[in-house]
């Protein structure tokens, strides 16, 4: 999908472009926004394919109960 596609590009952009400002010079109060940040976007691919799972294991269309034929 496109959207996927397009969400999975600028999670890895903005994990580059937060270890990058980590590189920098930085006040702490800089440094602890950008480490929450980066955790945050290398947590979200989990959180999304966890959510992507749970509605595919959801819809799945299921087979006819054996019990009640």
């Amino acid at each position: 999908m496109m959207i996927d596609d397009q969400l999975a590009r600028a999670h890895r952009n903005n994990i580059r472009r937060y270890s990058h400002l980590l590189q920098t010079s930085l006040t702490e109060f800089e440094r602890q926004f950008v480490e929450k940040r980066l955790n945050e976007e290398k947590s979200k691919p989990e959180i999304l394919f966890n959510s992507v799972s749970t509605e595919a294991h959801r819809d799945r269309p299921r087979a006819p109960d054996s019990r009640l034929a």
